[in-house]
C-alpha cells in the first residue's frame, strides 16, 4: 500500500493542525476496507511522531450512524485521541459520545478519499473557524430557520433555544471532536416541529449523487413522504433499516468550507460553502432527543435562507 506525499502531509496537518497532537498521548485509527488506505496514512504519520497508535480494522457498517462493536466502544475510551475514516460515519454514535464524555478527542471521517483529503485539508482553517463561528452566533439567536430551493424545497424549521455546534476543524481541547474534513455550522432542530418539503438535488449519505431529485414531505418533525427515482426508493430502505425515529428531522447545517466541492461523498458535500443539508435520524450528538443508529443528510442545491426575518443566504450566495 503506496501512501503519497500528497496524502502523508494532509495525515499530519490532520493529526499535528486540527487535532493538537501531543507527545505521548495514545492514539487508535479505526478503519474499514473502503478507507484502509487513509487509515494506514494516519497511522504512519502518528508512528513517526513517535506516539503509541493503533491500527483496527472493522466490517464495514450497513448504515451511517450504526455503532461499532462493543470491544471498539470499549477501547476508544482508553484512549487520548480517535481518528475514524471509515465508509459509514461513526459521528452520530453512542461508542464516540461515550469517549468524549471521558475526554477523548475524536476526528471522524466518513467515506473520505485521498483526493478528499489532499485538497480539503489544505485549506484555511483558522479563516474557515472565523465563518463558523460567526455563522455559529447568528443561528443561536435564532427561533426559526426557513429554507427555499428552486427545485421545491420549502421548509421551516424552529429552533429556538438550540445550541449551534461549530464545525471548524480545530480539536485541540478534551472531549472535543467533528468531521475531518470540515466546515459547517449545524445544530438539530425542535423535535416534532418543522414542516415542509426538501427537496435533495444534490447528493444523500449512502447514496451518493442524485441522479432524480428526492422529494420528502415533512409533518410535525418527521419525513411522512418520500418519492422519486430509484434514489427515492434506496432512501426508504436504509431509513426503514431502524425503524420511524429514522425520519426524525435532525439537523440543519450551512456549509463553510470554501476548497470543498461536490464529488457525491456527504463528509465533503455538506461542507461545500454555499450549500445546506438537512439530516434525518439520530440528533443526540447535537443536543436533540432522538437517539437511533442512523444519520443521513440531504444536500439542497442554491437554496435560500431565513434565520427568522433575516435572510442569510440567496440562491447558494452567502450575504454574511
Amino acid at each position: 500500500m503506496t501512501i503519497s506525499k500528497e496524502l502523508y502531509s494532509a495525515a499530519q496537518i490532520a493529526l499535528r493542525d486540527c487535532m493538537g497532537l501531543q507527545p505521548h498521548e495514545k492514539v487508535a485509527v479505526i478503519t474499514d476496507a473502503p478507507c484502509r488506505l487513509i487509515g494506514q496514512a494516519m497511522f504512519e504519520v502518528t508512528k513517526d511522531f513517535g506516539n503509541p497508535v493503533f491500527l483496527v480494522e472493522i466490517t464495514p457498517r450497513r448504515t451511517h450512524g450504526e455503532e461499532p462493536p462493543p470491544e471498539i466502544a470499549e477501547m476508544m475510551q482508553t484512549m487520548d485521541l480517535v481518528l475514524i475514516p471509515t465508509s459509514k460515519s461513526m459521528t452520530h454514535t453512542n461508542a464516540k459520545r461515550s469517549a468524549q464524555a471521558k475526554g477523548v478527542r475524536i476526528a471522524t471521517l466518513p467515506g473520505v478519499t485521498e483526493d478528499m483529503m489532499v485538497r480539503c485539508m489544505n485549506a484555511d482553517y483558522f479563516k474557515i473557524a472565523e465563518l463558523t463561528n460567526k455563522l455559529t452566533e447568528m443561528m443561536d439567536r435564532t427561533s426559526v430557520i426557513r429554507v427555499k430551493a428552486p427545485s421545491g424545497t420549502d421548509i421551516t424549521m424552529p429552533v429556538k433555544g438550540r445550541k449551534t455546534i461549530p464545525s471548524h476543524g480545530l480539536f485541540r481541547e478534551k472531549g472535543k471532536g467533528g468531521n475531518l474534513p470540515t466546515g459547517e455550522a449545524f445544530l438539530a432542530p425542535l423535535e416534532g416541529e418543522s414542516q415542509g418539503v426538501v427537496v435533495v438535488d444534490g447528493s444523500m449519505s449512502g447514496i451518493g449523487m442524485v441522479e432524480e431529485p428526492i422529494r420528502i414531505v415533512v409533518k410535525d418533525g418527521y419525513a411522512e413522504e418520500i418519492a422519486g427515482g430509484a434514489e427515492a426508493k434506496k432512501l426508504i430502505e436504509l431509513l426503514d433499516i431502524h425503524g420511524r425515529e429514522s425520519r426524525n428531522v435532525a439537523e440543519f447545517g450551512i456549509g463553510t468550507n470554501d476548497r470543498a466541492k461536490i464529488t457525491g461523498i456527504i463528509l465533503e458535500d455538506e461542507k461545500v460553502l454555499g450549500t445546506i443539508h438537512i439530516a434525518f435520524g439520530d440528533n443526540v450528538t447535537m443536543g436533540g432527543k432522538v437517539n437511533v443508529q442512523s444519520h443521513i443528510d440531504g444536500l439542497v442545491h442554491k437554496p435560500t435562507v431565513w434565520f427568522d426575518d433575516e435572510m442569510i443566504m440567496q440562491e447558494g450566495k452567502l450575504l454574511v
